[in-house]
């Protein structure tokens, strides 16, 4: 999720935080042969690991690093092709151009990294490198400082870094546009009102006045379609409105940006969210309202009060 990210989701090297390395024993035992291998076409080469699948190692990187983003792919897979909108799925290795040793890697974590493209969840030279390339398929990135973390680097990332990655295609969706079914009725005057329209633009979210908030969690289906079950394991793409139950003031919505959100259940933080999209179907809109002590607690975060009831529309378009 975008802005409330930090708050809901352990956050990913690609989307806010650093994750580091896990690579310690691996890049120093590896380190005297990358050093050593040539840089050809301005690629670092791939010393160990080639295949699709395995771990990569990767050599630093000789003389001067491109300019421009650089793709290559290293072998092509038969699955569909990548487009803005979709839901994807990779495992990567990533390394500055200067050294012999990893920043991150996924594939450590047994963990791959999820995102849908075109959302700016990741790097732009992420964004435009893999644009078009086939699921199934492993592609070597070098991305010059602009399409990377520029001036201001993002630890260990230090300040204008050429960065090389190595990524697995894994998985690909295109999303729907809106959540679809049958509507079910709202009857409970007590309860927040979902719209139930189709359009792809955000549904009415009405929260009763004078009404006082439920002690217990709510998860009630506004649209129930005949998708797949949600489960622990699965990484969901969605779009949501988020609002207070206090005073309806609305303090997150993806719709406003154009951009889903995509975040693995097991990584996320907000404990009412997580089980309030469990058990659900795929392709449902769901009325979440979270009390305070399966939300955020006794503490304030960002615009949302202590103690605060939280309110979400979620459309639950795909998972990975």
């Amino acid at each position: 999720m975008r802005r409330i990210a930090g708050l809901l989701v352990v956050p990913l090297l690609l989307v806010s935080a650093a994750c580091g390395s896990d690579d310690k024993g691996s890049a120093s035992a590896s380190a005297s042969a990358s050093a050593s291998a040539p840089t050809k076409g301005g690629f670092p080469a791939i010393t160990a690991g080639a295949k699709f699948g395995e771990k990569p190692t990767l050599a630093k990187g000789t003389g001067t690093p491109p300019k421009e983003l650089k793709t290559k792919v290293i072998s092509e897979g038969d699955g569909a092709t990548l487009k803005n909108g979709d839901a994807t799925q990779v495992n990567y290795l990533g390394q500055e151009w200067d050294s012999t040793k990893p920043f991150d890697n996924s594939f450590d974590r047994k963990q791959p990294f999820d995102l849908t493209l075109g959302a700016g969840m990741v790097i732009q030279g992420w964004e435009k490198g893999l644009v078009g390339q086939k699921v199934g398929s492993r592609v070597q990135f070098v991305i010059p400082p602009d399409l990377g973390y520029g001036e201001q680097g993002q630890d260990p990332i230090k300040p204008n870094a050429t960065l090389v990655f190595v990524v697995d295609v894994l998985k690909a969706k295109q999303i729907p546009a809106s959540a679809k079914g049958t509507p079910v009725a709202q009857d409970n005057t007590d309860l927040p009102k979902v719209g139930t329209n189709t359009d792809g633009k955000a549904p009415t979210l009405t929260i009763p006045s004078k009404v006082t908030p439920p002690k217990k969690l709510v998860s009630n289906y506004v649209l129930e379609s005949k998708g797949e079950v949600v489960k622990e394991t699965d990484t969901v793409v969605a779009n949501y409105v988020a609002k207070l139950w206090k005073d309806g003031k609305e303090f997150d919505n993806t719709y406003t940006t154009g951009k889903t959100a995509s975040f693995p259940l097991a990584q996320v933080t907000l404990k009412g969210l997580k089980n309030g999209l469990i058990g659900k179907k795929i392709g449902s809109r769901v009325l979440l309202v979270i009390p305070p002590d399966q939300g955020l607690g006794d503490k304030a975060q960002q615009s949302i009060p202590a103690n605060s009831t939280l309110v979400f529309a979620v459309d639950i378009l795909a998972k990975m």
